[in-house]
């Protein structure tokens, strides 16, 4: 009776034991699933957040490109000695620049290409001028070498954050592939007050021969000035850290 009684204590312990250990087992696949269910839940959410592709026919980009488009064309009539329809269209390109920003943050239409493309339509605008005015003896060569200069040198680092923020496969299509976001362009402070004291710069320049402004006194005083705005501003892109964020995709 002892030894049958020991048998079978042995045999309900080996049993407890084999039913805990399957209950082990089973409690870890449940928690395994668990932690990759939200593991998936949390990847979702990213997806959503950042859009593979996103939609680059908005109003505002649309806006954008026209002042794009309008940096030429002032140009073209700044050389031919047309400054009142050179003035008119700067005018124009003026306020599609305050109408697209309006409409982006109200309806929610920002996009990453956009935030390229805004301050590259002011940049190819500022350029465009710079060397048509400089040509016409308008603008101090100095000036307009510090203005250019300092353009070329945001140019070049662009394609460089583009090219090292770009999801794999690194092709050149997907590089010139814009609706693929992969950096957020974030002007500092400064470069905000430096692009608008340019702005007004060429503006009053293009101004001057229109409305016969004999005293330059104060014009000068706004080439001093934007001379020194410039050269702060591309050192705030150089120091800054926040200047450009590239976007963390997903899958990385």
């Amino acid at each position: 009776m002892r030894s049958q009684n020991l048998l079978c204590l042995n045999f309900k312990d080996q049993s407890s034991r084999i039913f805990f250990c399957t209950s082990a087992r089973r409690n870890q696949e449940q928690t395994t699933k668990s932690n990759k269910s939200k593991e998936a839940i949390k990847l979702l959410h990213k997806i959503k957040k950042f859009p593979i592709k996103e939609n680059i026919y908005t109003l505002p980009n649309l806006l954008t490109l026209s002042r794009l488009i309008a940096g030429p064309i002032i140009g073209s009539f700044i050389l031919k000695e047309e400054y009142k329809i050179a003035l008119g269209i700067f005018m124009f390109a003026g306020f599609t620049d305050l109408l697209d920003g309006i409409i982006a943050r109200r309806y929610n239409m920002k996009t990453m290409l956009g935030t390229v493309m805004d301050p590259a339509a002011d940049k190819m605008l500022m350029t465009v001028m710079t060397i048509t005015l400089a040509m016409k003896d308008l603008l101090p060569f100095p000036l307009a070498t510090v203005i250019l200069g300092r353009d070329a040198g945001l140019v070049l680092a662009s394609f460089y954050y583009r090219y090292i923020s770009l999801p794999p496969p690194k092709t050149l299509s997907r590089y010139f592939d814009f609706s693929i976001p992969s950096a957020e362009v974030r002007p500092t402070f400064i470069s905000k007050i430096n692009t608008v004291l340019q702005l007004a710069l060429v503006g009053a320049t293009v101004a001057g021969p229109v409305f016969e402004w004999k005293h330059a006194s104060a014009l000068v005083v706004l080439q001093c000035t934007v001379a020194g705005t410039t050269v702060l501003s591309g050192l705030s892109y150089v120091f800054s850290k926040d200047a450009v964020r590239i976007l963390k995709h997903p899958s990385q």
